[in-house]
């Protein structure tokens, strides 16, 4: 298996275009499951087409293992790719369709029947094999695409948006199929998805990219609590987190306090010294506080914001509250389904202090010590 070392890469069309991948940095070990996330045009599936050897590189250098790639034919590169819409030959069984590509590497026909049937009984697909695409489910469909693609047992897989074109259920099926495919195969995966819950379950590390420029490479968990940006805390997470305005004051026994025109919260230590730091005091802030460290036991929490209830949405095993705290955006709060609220009521909230973040109201960037 491999490593793949992406070093300082770009993408431009033309002379005098912006590149649509900025400088593009990482190396990903082998064995790993990489999640490249971001809204539609931020990169990812250029970076993805890039590494395959399905576009050219600009700048910069691709090492698959110990060998450079930039030049190298997608062929030559020991990669297999599923795309999101299958790409199955629709005159072909499913059983021709996994064994396409060893028979064009011409292997003898005993060592494909046994790729082929290893594959089919590991995706669960054995009762399919002499069906045509169109006789298939979606899901049936992106097993055989995930079929062809492992039977070749290369060094790293490449996946983009895969499940896109699957309906809710089977995209959390097809998740789980995935999961344990690269515990089973044990080869490097890389993942495009623009779906953060898809990249928050699969990843063992989240590339967060937004305009071509990689925004943060961490854990699913380090880049839930510990956004790098406003970006990455807004678009990971569900719902959203909520970013007040506010200043940063020091009130008369040296504490330092977040000041809206409504309400003032008490900052807790550990973020006192990191805006210290960053000469902050006196200074416009963003505090990022995410729904579910929101509580409405507020006579249990030293910081307290009065609020209004405007509308709720049900979701099962929790509920969303939106609120009116006099901000651009209402707070969105996470609470049991079983509260309710009247339209316009007052309601008294409760913010854990420990768990906020303090972001540049211009560059949205995360303070730290």
């Amino acid at each position: 298996m491999a490593s793949i070392q992406i070093n300082h890469v770009y993408k431009k069309y033309g002379k005098d275009k912006n590149p649509v991948v900025k400088d593009f940095h990482m190396t990903i070990e082998d064995k790993e499951f990489i999640v490249f996330v971001g809204p539609s045009g931020c990169g990812k599936s250029t970076t993805l087409r890039m590494i395959a050897g399905l576009e050219d590189i600009s700048e910069g250098e691709v090492y698959i293992g110990d060998q450079l790639v930039n030049h190298l034919p997608p062929k030559d590169r020991d990669i297999s790719m599923v795309f999101q819409n299958y790409a199955l030959y629709p005159n072909m069984s499913v059983y021709e369709n996994i064994a396409f590509g060893l028979r064009m590497r011409k292997l003898p026909k005993h060592e494909i029947d046994l790729a082929v049937k290893k594959a089919s009984r590991i995706l669960e697909i054995e009762p399919f094999l002499q069906r045509k695409p169109r006789q298939l489910s979606g899901g049936q469909r992106q097993r055989v695409a995930l079929g062809r693609a492992i039977v070749r047992n290369p060094k790293l897989f490449l996946m983009d948006e895969p499940l896109s074109n699957l309906d809710a259920k089977l995209r959390v099926l097809m998740r789980m199929e995935i999961i344990k495919l690269h515990k089973n195969l044990g080869t490097t995966f890389i993942y495009v998805t623009h779906d953060q819950v898809e990249a928050m379950t699969m990843a063992d590390r989240i590339v967060v990219m937004r305009d071509g420029v990689i925004q943060q490479i961490d854990t699913p968990e380090q880049i839930y609590s510990m956004p790098s940006n406003t970006f990455v805390a807004s678009f990971i997470g569900s719902p959203q987190i909520n970013l007040l305005r506010g200043k940063i004051q020091e009130n008369e026994r040296g504490q330092l306090e977040f000041h809206t025109s409504r309400f003032k919260l008490k900052i807790h230590e550990a973020h006192a010294r990191a805006l210290r730091s960053n000469h902050q005091v006196n200074r416009n802030v963003l505090l990022g506080i995410r729904p579910e460290n929101i509580s409405l036991e507020a006579l249990f929490s030293e910081a307290i914001i009065n609020g209004t209830y405007q509308f709720t949405e049900l979701m099962g095993a929790d509920r969303y509250l939106y609120l009116d705290i006099g901000q651009e955006n209402l707070l969105i709060a996470r609470v049991s389904p079983s509260i309710h609220f009247a339209e316009n009521e007052s309601v008294r909230l409760g913010i854990d202090m420990l768990k906020v973040h303090f972001f540049h109201p211009d560059s949205g960037e995360r303070f730290v010590e």
